[in-house]
Order: C-alpha cells, then structure tokens, then sequence
C-alpha cells in the first residue's frame, strides 16, 4: 500500500449563487500580468451551456484526457511520436477566439475629445494587438442564458437527451439552470503532465498540487491539448505555460486559496484525502459505469489502523493524518458519497468533486391561491427539470445511479429537517425519505450542520505544509518532489 495525501475539494453547487467573487479574487492575485489577459484560473460557467473555453468538453475536437485502448490506458492527444510530429503546429489547441479577445477601453478618447455636440465614446481596444474592436464573447458570455438557441442549446451534454427532452428542457416555463465553478482539478492522473515532453509540469509529492516549472517550460503547449477541462494556458508575453497553484503559498502558511476564501455562498469545502498510489492506473483504467465507485475506493479510510501505519512508514506526518481525519472532503466523497467527479471518464482521476444541484422545489398552486409544496420528492426524480441523464453526462461518466443517490440524500437531509422544523412534512414521510436515502438522523444532522452552519475552520481543514523541516534537513525539495511524485503516468510509463 503505496499511502499519499493529497489535497482535494469539494464545491456545493446547491449554494453557488454565480456571483463570479471567487474569479476576480483569483484574478487579481495571480493573473494580472501582461499574457495572462485571458486566463481564467477559476471560472463559473451557467450550466446548460458551452463552457470556457467554448465546447472545452468536446474531446473529439480536443483530444484531452485518456483512453483505453486494448485495455491499456493511454493519452488521448496520440502517441509521443504524434506529438514531436506535431509540436511546431498542434491542431488540437483551442484558439484565442475559443477564449476571447481581452479588451480594455481608449479612455484618452474620453480625456482628449474636443468640444461638439456629441458626447465622445470609449471604444474598447484589444489589450493584444491595441486596434479597435468590437466585443464578441467573454468568459462569462452566456451568464443566466439557459435556453439559449446559441450557447445552452451547444452544451455537448445535452446529445445524451432525445429530441422530446430536448424540446421540453428548453420550452419558457421548464427553463433552469445553475452554476458550474471550475479551477485546476489538481488530478490523481494528470494527463496534462504525461503530455508534457519537457517534463515541466509535475506533482508536489507531499499534497499532490500540480505544478509547471517555468524554467523547464518551453512553451510547446501540449499540455493545453492534454489538458480535458482546459485548465492550462500559454503566456504570450513569456512563451510559458501556466495554471491554478492552489494557492499553495497561501496554504503554506495555513490560509486558504483565495478563491476559496472569498466565496460568498461559502460552497467550497478543501481538505486532505488519503489514496494508494500504487492502484492509480488500475482504477483509472476501470469501465466508464465503474469509475466513481472505484474513484471512491482509491481514497483511504485515514481512521484505520494499517493505512495510518502505511502512511507513516511512507513519510507521511501526523499532522497531516490528523487533518486527513478531519477532511470535509472525505465526508462528502467517501463517507456520505453525495460529491461526484467532473467528468470521470476522462480518467484523469480529478481531486475537485462537485455536490450536484437539486432539483427545484416543486409547488403547486390550492384553490386559495397559495401554493403547496409537494411532498413526494422522489417522483419528481423521474421528470426532473434538470434531467437525471444530463446530471449523469457532467459528473458520472453516464451513469445514472450515483446522481440518483447523491439526489436522494440531498432529498432525504431537506425533507427531515423540513419536517423536524417547519412541521408541514409527516415525520412519517420524513423517516421514509431518510431510510430511501441510506441516512441515519446522526448523519442527516452533520450534512446539515457543514452544508449550512459550520465554520471556516470546519469548511477548510489545510494541512501543515511541513517544508521548513524538510528544508532545515537539507533535503532536496525539487528531488524530493520527483521522488514522491504522485504515482501518475510518465513519458516512460505510458506504454507509446
């Protein structure tokens, strides 16, 4: 048993509001430097629609992510032979339009206009090329636009629906959407690091956060292509490429990652997860119906005997086993087994798990004109206006059952405490929707006390970083890394 940490996370999309706080914090901390115009490090996306950059989920056009071929796992940006062929032109990279053309505005005109009759206009000025332009997309072009003919009616998730959901999803009064927050995944199995053929992207041994060295980097921008969620950008100005660091300064002196911390709705939730490196390949070589479940087996139970003795006798600190202890993560991913994996069949094994949105609260209107809240949740499971399918496509490679179940607790934790507080719901109903959902009434009041009442403290359990000690010791930080890398496929390994 091959015991690592790692650092992960948890959003709670049922709490998201789309105030968009967590990217500008990030934004004017880490990319505000020219090249960096267009990088989003975290972005909220409005779900149904395209994504940042558009159609990013289209493998097909992309490429991204891993593949089993003959049972094997392998990249599917093509072989490292493909790759040298391709690395002075690399079809599969998207293009600035795909992002957007970053823009500011010619204030001057403003300032030097003379005097007229017609008030002077700031035009908006390409922050790249300094022409004039007119603005055409952002990152967050298609905010609220659920049902759009041109931006939701393009999600790549939607071709699982027939024709008639399709119809239904987007008619006025069944319209609805929520939000989607993305920042690096800070994967299990990065495949943006095995894409690299400089090696410059890599894995902390001691908390997993990927990392690109830019003194290595030579800016050949196959790890953009490697890349599924398209977390990896090129720097135009310094011709290297960069990414979300988990705020790993910031964690290194115990505070959260500053999209994190600024989150308004308090949805993120980061702690330590424990995992067998040596089973990586293994679980992501799984079938497509099989990947959460084993993705949830991976992670290590850190209140057991043998993997805490692994785990010490793999180097890993007690500080850290004891924040492992205490990891929210662990309770949504592995206890309670409500958070799920974006995309888990791009096999790339992604440390950031999303609790799905539910459904909204349907009500109907009695003859006083008031509207009553109906009881029987669980059949609105079957004619969800968020279809179970769609929910299914984004976060379990397809399969319907741990959206179901994950629905069914958030279902079972809303009606008990409905009932128990507000009293228009049977107990009777209560019990039925808790013993539905696999709940104890000890369980269904911790989801509730840390999805709607516990503290920072609670909601962000950040390990020791421990590299001071490892520094007085006179160990070799970067050999160190590399020693203890994080088990994922190398050039080496990946069997091209």
């Amino acid at each position: 048993m091959n015991v690592r940490a790692q650092i992960a996370m948890v959003f709670h999309l049922d709490k998201c509001i789309g105030c968009h706080t967590c990217s500008l914090a990030c934004k004017n901390l880490w990319t505000d430097r020219p090249g960096t115009e267009y990088m989003w490090w975290n972005n909220v996306e409005t779900k149904p629609g395209t994504g940042y950059p558009t159609l990013y989920e289209d493998q097909e056009q992309y490429h991204g992510g891993w593949v089993l071929q003959d049972g094997r796992l392998r990249l599917k940006l093509g072989s490292q032979r493909s790759e040298l062929i391709n690395i002075a032109f690399n079809p599969r990279l998207p293009t600035l339009d795909d992002y957007y053309h970053p823009w500011t505005y010619g204030y001057r005109d403003l300032i030097d206009a003379p005097a007229g009759d017609d008030q002077p206009v700031a035009r908006p000025v390409s922050m790249i090329t300094g022409e004039d332009m007119e603005i055409e997309a952002g990152p967050n072009w298609d905010d609220d636009l659920s049902g759009s003919p041109i931006y939701a009616a393009n999600d790549p998730n939607l071709q699982v629906l027939n024709e008639e959901e399709k119809r239904r999803f987007f008619e006025l009064q069944q319209l609805v959407y929520f939000y989607l927050p993305r920042i690096c995944n800070h994967c299990l199995n990065p495949s943006c690091v095995a894409a690299c053929p400089s090696g410059a992207i890599y894995k902390r041994g001691e908390d997993g956060i990927v990392l690109v060295s830019q003194e290595k980097c030579q800016g050949w921008r196959m790890c953009v292509s490697g890349c599924p969620y398209k977390k990896v950008y090129f720097n135009w100005e310094s011709g290297k490429a960069e990414k979300c660091i988990l705020c790993y300064p910031r964690i290194e002196t115990g505070q959260a990652p500053a999209c994190m911390h600024s989150c308004v709705g308090k949805i993120r939730y980061l702690g330590v997860l424990l995992y067998d490196a040596d089973r990586i390949e293994e679980t992501a070589s799984r079938p497509d119906s099989e990947l959460v479940d084993a993705q949830r087996d991976l992670i290590l139970d850190p209140f057991d005997a043998d993997v805490i003795r692994a785990a010490e006798k793999n180097g890993v600190d007690l500080k850290v086993l004891e924040a492992a202890r205490k990891s929210p993560v662990y309770k949504y991913v592995k206890e309670w087994r409500m958070a799920l994996p974006l995309h888990p069949e791009w096999r790339t094994l992604p440390m950031l798990f999303y609790v799905p949105p539910l459904l909204p609260v349907t009500a109907t209107l009695n003859q006083q004109g008031r509207y009553e809240l109906e009881t029987d949740f669980f059949s609105s499971l079957e004619s969800a206006r968020l279809p179970i399918r769609y929910m299914a496509s984004l976060f379990s490679a397809g399969d319907e059952s741990p959206v179901i179940a994950a629905y069914r607790k958030l279902l079972g934790v809303r009606i008990y405490k409905r009932a128990q507080t507000v009293g228009d719901i049977p107990m009777e109903t209560a019990n039925l929707a808790m013993a539905e959902a696999q709940l104890t009434p000890e369980q269904i009041e911790d989801i509730y006390h840390l999805t709607a009442l516990a503290g920072f403290d609670e909601r962000m359990v950040i390990p020791p970083a421990l590299r001071e000690q490892a520094i007085e010791l006179g160990v070799d930080t970067q050999a160190y890394q590399e020693e203890r890398g994080a088990g994922f496929l190398r050039w080496p390994e990946r069997g091209l």
